[in-house]
């Protein structure tokens, strides 16, 4: 039997991300969804991609619609009030885990 490994991601639902590299790079948006996996993100307005749908009954409109593609987690960043874009440190406090900036040193 396989095992099944769980990834441990900083990034969480919420979080304001900076796109890195690709059509979008430079822009900003919240991510909706994380896919653990396949290692991906869903971030809101961003990397939309056109997708045919088909007609599900009568009442249902099918045809070209627009949706958010996921993005591979790598090609994100998440953004420091302070700072902007940078890498996320783990610091415990108190038997808590805070997430920080590694540039700052700010929690996030």
């Amino acid at each position: 039997m396989a095992e099944i490994v769980r990834h441990k991601f900083k990034l969480k639902k919420e979080d304001t991300v900076e796109i890195m590299t690709g059509k979008d790079k430079g822009k900003r948006g919240r991510i909706l969804k994380i896919v653990r996996d396949k290692d991906r993100v869903v971030v809101e307005g961003l990397n939309i991609v056109k997708k045919a749908r088909k007609r599900r009954n009568q009442q249902d409109r099918g045809g070209i619609i627009e949706l958010e593609a996921p993005l591979h987690i790598s090609n994100v960043q998440i953004i420091c009030k302070k700072c902007g874009p940078t890498r996320i440190g783990i610091k415990i406090e108190e038997d808590k885990k805070i997430r920080v900036c590694k540039k700052c040193g700010e929690a996030l």
